[in-house]
């Protein structure tokens, strides 16, 4: 009796793609983190609603790489338009969040910080990294003078910044300075010292010390209310938005991927 033989590792392979309604978001030889997955499955959830609703032609296919034809965007971006309604922020919502979020609206504000880069580049490691600056980052915070390294000389020895020969030492920062997504961590704060989280940016991972603040000067509500509205229908905009993903999750059949509503990333 001959035996057929069986390619079980193509086989486990074909079943660890993950799948909305059949559709494949990845190669079998592709490897995802699970944020890189729930993208993609967002993203292929709302261009099938997009097809569903007549907004594009059903031949568009998902590609499998995480890329959307021009078409699928477009349609996307009218679906989204259609589905989502956003009113516009009350007065009332608008005094409350300008009360609560004041730090947000100084103009001037400075802060005079030093940092510990830990370089995301081609080929590294990023979780082997991420250990190494939160272990710093544990370290520096509980120096004492004693055992643990002091920020300015772990700086010295692990920094990928220049600013790594001068203890890590920035200066005098203006949110203006700094990449978008550090000033978010450091200004319209009030916390002082090392942080207690990494700073994620562009460069890649940084253990921030804040040595001083200068909040600089309270501006008028009437001076930053266009502001305020627009921080407000964002606000909306990603709460509807992940609403609309559970509601679109739910509806459909999905394979090697779990969606939830309380952190679905949205759609870039």
């Amino acid at each position: 009796m001959r035996v057929e033989s069986v390619d079980f590792s193509r086989a486990a392979r074909a079943a660890a793609v993950a799948r909305v309604n059949g559709v494949a978001l990845h190669c079998a030889d592709e490897t995802l983190d699970a944020e890189s997955l729930r993208q993609r499955a967002c993203t292929e959830l709302l261009r099938q609603a997009a097809q569903r609703a007549g907004l594009l032609d059903p031949a568009d296919a998902c590609s499998g790489d995480g890329a959307t034809s021009e078409a699928a965007s477009v349609a996307i971006e009218a679906l989204l338009e259609r589905s989502i309604a956003l009113p516009d922020p009350s007065p009332e919502a608008c005094a409350r969040h300008y009360a609560a979020h004041e730090a947000a609206y100084r103009s001037d504000e400075r802060v005079r910080a030093r940092h510990i880069l830990f370089a995301v580049t081609p080929g590294v490691d990023v979780k082997a990294l991420r250990r190494r600056a939160e272990m710093t980052m544990l370290e520096v915070r509980c120096f004492d003078g004693s055992a643990s390294p002091s920020f300015a000389s772990s700086a010295e020895q692990l920094s990928n910044c220049p600013s790594g020969l001068c203890g890590g030492d920035l200066g005098w920062l203006r949110a203006d300075e700094c990449a978008p997504e550090f000033a978010r961590e450091l200004f319209g704060h009030a916390e002082v010292g090392v942080l207690p989280r990494l700073v994620h940016s562009r460069f890649g991972l940084h253990v921030v010390e804040v040595l001083e603040r200068d909040p600089g000067v309270q501006r008028p509500f009437e001076d930053v209310r266009g502001a305020v509205e627009t921080a407000l229908r964002q606000q909306t905009y990603v709460a509807a938005l992940r609403q609309y993903l559970q509601v679109l999750a739910g509806e459909a059949m999905l394979e090697g991927v779990e969606l939830d509503a309380a952190d679905t990333p949205l759609v870039q």
